[in-house]
């Protein structure tokens, strides 16, 4: 049993990364039977307690661009986790299979809530994060994901949104959203109708919701990853990656990081 334990030590230092003062490691956490893959980054230059942000990834998977913008984060200072929406880190190279797979999970969202919950849970409980300051982000697919968690009232200070889908058949109700909002769409996103941005923005209206709506002028779908390009040509599918609109976008992410976790103050800062 000994030698056993000290394999299975052994297998989990050699998959912890250090680069800087960044560190980063696969978890594996559970959902009912479901075992789900996430990945998490802290920064060791920060002292203390700080926010942590659930990163939710675009309906390829939980692939290396999630665990990308979760790097990002811990940069910025805050602990951040690549979370998995479909389980045993399961990733689609088609977009028939990315569209099935996100297609399973929002048919059924209380699993997805009690998937996502289950990621909240893990990031609330590490020990450099203040578990009453969490957020979440997530990209097209996930960014839905994470517009449908706060609508259902869970526990977040802020949820953003990049290039997702925003329509729902659970329209947000007033005085059930405890999270503010933030979302970031491309300007001629050809996935998102101007009927759809005209609904949403009168449901958080009417919902009351803090809402944030930034439009970026010439970006369409997928703007934020580099991979689009390649991801539209292959596919056939209007994606194309903006690096005005990514930058702007990010930037867009900090300052409402900043006010929604500490109104008037900066957010934590690597030394």
């Amino acid at each position: 049993m000994k030698k056993f334990l000290n394999v299975v030590v052994c297998l989990l230092l050699l998959s912890t990364t250090v680069t800087g003062q960044i560190i980063a490691k696969p978890v594996e956490y559970t959902s009912g039977d479901i075992v789900l893959k996430g990945f998490l980054v802290q920064n060791a230059s920060i002292k203390g307690p700080r926010p942590g942000v659930l990163v939710v990834h675009e309906w390829w998977g939980h692939n290396q661009y999630a665990r990308k913008r979760a790097r990002m984060l811990a940069g910025l200072g805050y602990t951040a986790l690549a979370v998995d929406m479909y389980g045993d880190g399961k990733q689609a190279n088609h977009p028939e299979d990315a569209g099935k797979f996100s297609s399973a999970v929002m048919k059924d969202l209380e699993s997805a809530k009690a998937r996502f919950l289950a990621a909240r849970k893990l990031l609330a409980d590490h020990e450099t994060v203040d578990a009453n300051r969490i957020a979440a982000i997530g990209y097209c697919f996930g960014g839905g994901v994470v517009l449908h968690m706060a609508r259902s009232g869970v526990d977040l200070a802020g949820v953003a949104s990049f290039h997702g889908s925003l329509g729902t058949e659970h329209p947000a109700k007033k005085g059930n959203v405890k999270a503010r909002v933030l979302v970031c769409h491309g300007a001629d996103d050809k996935f998102v109708s101007e009927e759809a941005i005209a609904a949403f923005k009168k449901e958080m209206q009417e919902a009351e919701v803090d809402l944030t709506f930034v439009a970026y002028r010439g970006a369409v779908h997928s703007f934020t990853n580099p991979e689009a390009d390649k991801f539209g040509e292959k596919f056939g599918l209007p994606l194309a990656y903006s690096k005005s609109a990514d930058k702007q976008s990010w930037a867009d992410l900090q300052t409402f990081f900043k006010e929604t976790f500490a109104p008037g103050a900066e957010s934590p800062q690597a030394n």
